[in-house]
């Protein structure tokens, strides 16, 4: 009789049981992170006799989560990387608007700026179109400071985003230590405490959304978090911390390193492969860098070559001058690494001091200069790889390296010639006179020429050019052979000489070069003489027009020596709007990519683990049923039991 009741007992133990899981579940059913539970129950062993085996109901063995190691860390990974293109490409939407497209763009002011010029060409002593060339200038300068200071918000966004991603991950790494040590307490027990795993996978869950991590179960049930390549993160009950310093190669940008045991790792960027703070570096160490270069190379381009036109010609001073700048601009940079070597009062040894030689071959990149052990160096341009041996002293893309002393044993240099020329660009001149439209000298033709060659176009190319000489030039063929002599004001001849001229090639005497349309005949002349009207003279406002399609930025030197054309300055600008464009759409390319991923595998643990509310309420039903066929067997015991009682009267 005894039997009977305990194999009911037992049913209604093991229905209750099964209820009180199944609850559980549907209690549960909208946690994150919580995965299905159920309870396993087994038939009791039977006890033997004379007339065979007797079962004796049956056992709650224990409460299994439902569980896969594979689709867990398959769905971290998945997270890992949507979190990181997600990242990404929100900063660089961002990043897009400092390259602003229509009249809004930098390129729409530099080419509002050179159209301006058009207009004082026209009317040279005019107060008024003076006066709009600076306000033009003034234009120029602003929206290249304000895209600058733009990127250096971005970066200050970058640094914060970071050191608040950092704060989270060692909250979490804390946690999941925190969680290891509670569930090695049950290192002895069969049943494992469900709850607390999942919570533990939660939290590795919201780690990975930060940065990639890999993980390796112990013995005592704990988990160990890595990171970085094989890093640690939490390794039983410890917990590492990363922390956010100065990159110790460019203190305006920010790196990263993990503390444990009293060590600390420098983590580099591309160990970081997966989670927001990938996402972050990426930008940062990549995007942003491209961008500020890409701007500062316009804007050291653009106002160089404005200057230089500016100095070449006269303005209308009393007495009138050479051109005073018009532009300022923020100064080439030599970062040195943090780890070179110092001296007893903390003073790093070597310096290095760029000196920006020709503004027009500047490329958009920073460089890397390290000592290569033969008393040369060796220069690696970050932007595309390319790797050289310079000397001290040298040229290289338009700017000069110039070191004092010599470079110790590891140290390293970061050159930025462009950094941070549009974040120091200013317009410095603020009196209209000041503006240099006229040109120094002036080009007539012979009134008797029979030809119909005449001046296209005169531009000053030197500075040093003297101009008090008269230069004189006599054609002694139809051909385009001519005789030239340079007068001094006293009418005597300094410099004598012949050339020949070649349609569609300037005529190059005395720092100018005189463009000609038509063509020369025998006996015809030309003289270049000083300016003797300054006031009504546009020679210099037409060289400054001309810059509209002076190919200027980006100009570079083959291997042969010679020059290869840039890119004007409208163009420059239009192609590092679609260089940010096409990164922007790449990135949201693949934030939408990587997010269907981790979606997808995400459904696909939810399906494994997950809680169906339609299937536990079926369970309900049937576990209730089975609580009640359990409790009628008590009952029937009982009432047996009663029976013998009373037979036994």
């Amino acid at each position: 009789m005894s039997g009977l009741m305990t194999i009911g007992l037992r049913g209604m133990f093991a229905a209750q049981a099964a209820l009180d899981v199944t609850s559980h579940n549907i209690a549960n059913a909208n946690v994150t992170g919580y995965s299905r539970q159920e309870a396993l129950i087994e038939t009791s062993k039977g006890q033997y006799t004379g007339r065979g085996f007797f079962g004796k109901g049956v056992n709650v063995a224990n409460v299994k989560r439902a569980h896969d190691d594979f689709l867990t860390m398959q769905a971290a990974a998945a997270q890992s990387l949507k979190s990181m293109d997600a990242t990404r490409s929100g900063q660089l939407q961002q990043l897009q608007d400092v390259f602003p497209s229509g009249n809004q763009g930098i390129g729409y002011a530099m080419g509002d700026f050179l159209n301006s010029m058009v207009d004082l060409a026209n009317t040279p002593n005019d107060a008024s179109a003076r006066q709009v060339v600076l306000a033009r200038a003034a234009d120029v300068a602003d929206r290249f400071k304000a895209g600058a200071e733009r990127i250096r918000v971005l970066q200050e966004g970058v640094q914060s985003d970071m050191r608040n991603s950092v704060s989270t991950l060692n909250t979490l790494a804390a946690k999941v230590a925190d969680l290891n040590n509670q569930i090695a307490g049950y290192a002895g027990a069969t049943q494992q405490p469900n709850d607390l795993l999942d919570q533990r996978d939660q939290l590795i869950s919201q780690i990975s959304d930060i940065v990639e991590v890999s993980t390796l179960k112990a013995s005592d049930g704990s988990m160990g978090v890595f990171i970085a390549g094989g890093q640690r993160l939490v390794l039983g009950s410890e917990a590492s911390t990363m922390t956010v310093q100065a990159d110790p190669a460019d203190p305006s940008r920010s790196a990263l390193s993990l503390q444990s045991s009293g060590d600390t790792l420098a983590l580099r960027e591309d160990m970081i492969t997966g989670g927001s703070l990938a996402g972050l570096l990426k930008f940062q160490n990549d995007d942003l860098v491209d961008a500020r270069n890409e701007l500062g190379q316009m804007a050291a381009a653009f106002g160089s070559r404005v200057n230089e036109v500016q100095s070449l010609g006269i303005d209308m001073g009393n007495p009138a001058g050479a051109g005073a700048p018009l532009f300022s601009l923020g100064a080439p940079s030599a970062k040195p690494n943090a780890n070179n070597a110092k001296d007893g009062s903390g003073i790093f040894i070597a310096q290095v001091q760029l000196t920006v030689t020709d503004a027009t071959q500047l490329q958009a990149s920073d460089y890397e200069m390290r000592a290569d052990g033969t008393g040369n160096y060796t220069l690696k341009r970050l932007s595309d790889g390319v790797t050289r041996t310079v000397a001290n002293g040298d040229t290289v893309d338009g700017f000069k390296i110039d070191v004092n002393p010599d470079l110790q044993t590891g140290d390293r240099f970061l050159l930025q010639p462009v950094g941070e020329a549009a974040s120091g660009m200013s317009r410095i001149m603020d009196d209209v006179n000041g503006i240099a439209a006229a040109s120094p000298v002036t080009a007539t033709m012979g009134v008797a020429n029979t030809g119909t060659a005449t001046v296209r176009s005169l531009t000053v190319t030197d500075k040093s050019i003297d101009p008090t000489l008269t230069a004189n030039v006599s054609f002694t063929s139809d051909t385009g052979d001519f005789n030239w002599e340079l007068r001094d004001s006293s009418g005597n001849v300094t410099t004598s000489g012949t050339g020949t001229w070649v349609s569609g090639q300037p005529i190059s005497l005395n720092g100018f070069e005189v463009q000609l349309n038509g063509v020369p005949k025998s006996g015809d002349s030309m003289s270049v003489a000083p300016t003797t009207y300054t006031d009504t003279n546009n020679g210099n406002a037409l060289a400054f027009a001309a810059l509209r399609d002076e190919r200027m930025v980006g100009r570079f030197q083959r291997t042969d020596g010679t020059i290869a054309d840039g890119a004007t300055a409208t163009d420059a600008y239009a192609a590092a709007m679609a260089d940010i464009g096409v990164r922007v759409q790449g990135a949201m390319a693949a934030a939408n990519i990587s997010a269907s991923a981790a979606d997808q595998t995400a459904q696909t643990l939810a399906s494994k683990t997950g809680v169906n509310l339609d299937e536990e309420a079926s369970r309900l039903i049937q576990f209730q049923q089975a609580y009640q066929a359990a409790a009628k067997v008590l009952q029937i015991a009982q009432t047996v039991f009663d029976t013998m009682l009373q037979l036994g009267h």
